[in-house]
Formats: structure tokens, C-alpha cells, sequence
């Protein structure tokens, strides 16, 4: 009996050990440690079907203001009521129909491409000589399926947005999220790639094409073998700690029962 105690106590202590190795990521790094990026840094470009919005500024707010409508642009490059700045949606072609300067081919380009790419045009044709530009982003968002905090579609307002930063965007992997094989699925022309990425691993995370997130990517988490054997109630209860542990308690109440008779 006392034999089968110490294996059930052991048991546990190897249970609880292999959840945290199965839930604490960069298992790899140590203090002091310093990792190198190898992805290449890849901003987020302007797409068919993206909206961005597009200030311009100037000391002479009236050479401005034909520039700055405020009005929402539709899928097909004309305006309507309502918002604050104009807001562009990039056609199928991949440009925007810009007040003053005509059709802009805009596709491929970063968001300060976009900005710097507008500037030049407007000082070259010499319509506002002290032109300042900004572009900022307003559709693009990625979304977040499976076991993460917060699933659904999630905003994306900055230049670059790391693995990392979308997994805090969605309030983190729920304690059943397979860190070890997580799945950035993205569109890439006229097919869908799938990139697996480990969290406990920074060599994974670090070296991975989807360590920059971009637009219209889906980060899919999947269920462990304790959340996928929820489906059944003895698989749930072989797979939990707290079963073993009240397991060993049962036994140790046992045992002294036994040796007290």
C-alpha cells in the first residue's frame, strides 16, 4: 500500500511538472540570453479592399482643405456622408481616386510609402509646396480563433504587429491552448499558407515568416489533449491533476484507516 502511495504522489508530481512545460512560453531563453530575429521585417502594404484614411496638411489651411473631405469613401472609389476624413478603399487594380491628383496606384506600398508617395505628388505639381501627409490604417485587423481569451476579428493600428503582440491583442491562449503549434493562416495571391509557430520555443517564434502579423491573417489555437478529452467525462478526469491529487488523498486516508484497525 505504502508502495502504491509513493507511485500515486510521484504520478502527480510528474502531472503538474508536465503542465507547466506545457504552458509557460520562451522555454528556451534564460536571463541574459539575447535572440536574433531572423524574419525579415515585413510592414503591413496596402491590399485591394483595404480602407485607409489620408490627411493632408499645410500652414495654409484652405490649400488643405480640398484635399481633406469629409466624407466616407465606398468600395468603388466614390464618396458619401458622414465620418471625419476621408477614408479610401483601394480597388480591385489597387488604387484610390485622390482629389486633385487623379488615380493612385497605392498597391504594395507601406502606409509612409503611401504618405510620402502623396506628398511628392502634390509638391511636384506645385499645389501645396509645404505639404505634410498622414495615412493611417482603417480596416485592416486580423482574426483570432480557438482557445485565446478574446476570439474574433482584432484591429490592426500599427506597422508592425508581432506574433507576440496579437497573442496579448486577444487577452493571451486560455490555460487549454496548445502553445507549441499554434497556426497563422494567410492569403498569399490565389492561395491560403499555413505556418505553425511554438511558443515555448523563441527559435520558432523568432525564425518564423508569420512572425509579423498582417492583414486578414487568422491565428487559430488549438485545444490540448485535456480540453479535447472534455468531450468525454472520464477523459477529462484521467487527464486533471486534481483527480490524481484526490486520488493520492484517498489512499493515504486509506492507508492510515488500514494501519489504525
Amino acid at each position: 500500500m505504502k508502495k502504491l502511495l509513493t507511485l500515486l504522489v510521484i504520478a502527480t508530481m510528474l502531472v503538474g511538472c508536465s503542465s507547466t512545460k506545457r504552458i509557460t512560453y520562451f522555454q528556451d531563453a534564460k536571463a541574459g540570453d539575447s535572440k536574433n530575429v531572423t524574419t525579415l521585417v515585413n510592414k503591413i502594404k496596402m491590399q485591394p479592399g483595404d480602407k485607409i484614411s489620408i490627411t493632408v496638411h499645410s500652414k495654409d489651411a484652405e490649400l488643405a482643405a480640398p484635399y481633406n473631405l469629409t466624407t466616407r469613401t465606398q468600395g468603388n472609389g466614390t464618396s458619401s456622408g458622414g465620418g471625419n476624413s476621408a477614408l479610401y478603399t483601394i480597388d480591385s487594380f489597387g488604387f484610390i481616386d485622390f482629389p486633385e491628383l487623379g488615380k493612385l496606384n497605392i498597391e504594395g506600398k507601406t502606409r509612409e510609402e503611401v504618405a510620402e508617395y502623396i506628398k511628392s505628388e502634390i509638391i511636384s505639381r506645385k499645389l501645396i509646396l509645404d505639404a505634410v501627409v498622414i495615412v493611417e490604417y482603417g480596416n485592416q485587423e486580423f482574426t483570432a480563433l480557438g482557445e485565446v481569451g478574446r476570439p474574433g476579428k482584432h484591429k490592426i493600428e500599427k506597422d508592425l504587429v508581432t506574433i507576440i503582440d496579437a497573442i496579448a491583442m486577444v487577452g493571451d491562449l486560455n490555460i487549454n491552448g496548445l502553445r507549441n503549434n499554434v497556426t497563422v493562416i494567410r492569403q498569399e495571391g490565389d492561395k491560403q499558407k499555413f505556418y505553425e509557430i511554438d511558443l515555448t520555443s523563441t527559435e520558432s517564434i523568432n525564425s518564423s515568416p508569420a512572425y509579423y502579423i498582417q492583414q486578414n491573417d487568422i491565428v487559430y489555437v488549438k485545444p490540448n489533449s485535456k480540453r479535447a478529452g472534455e468531450s468525454s467525462i472520464n477523459g477529462n478526469n484521467l487527464r486533471s491533476t486534481s483527480f490524481w491529487m484526490s486520488l493520492a488523498s484517498f489512499v493515504m486516508a486509506l492507508t492510515t484507516f488500514i494501519e489504525n484497525r
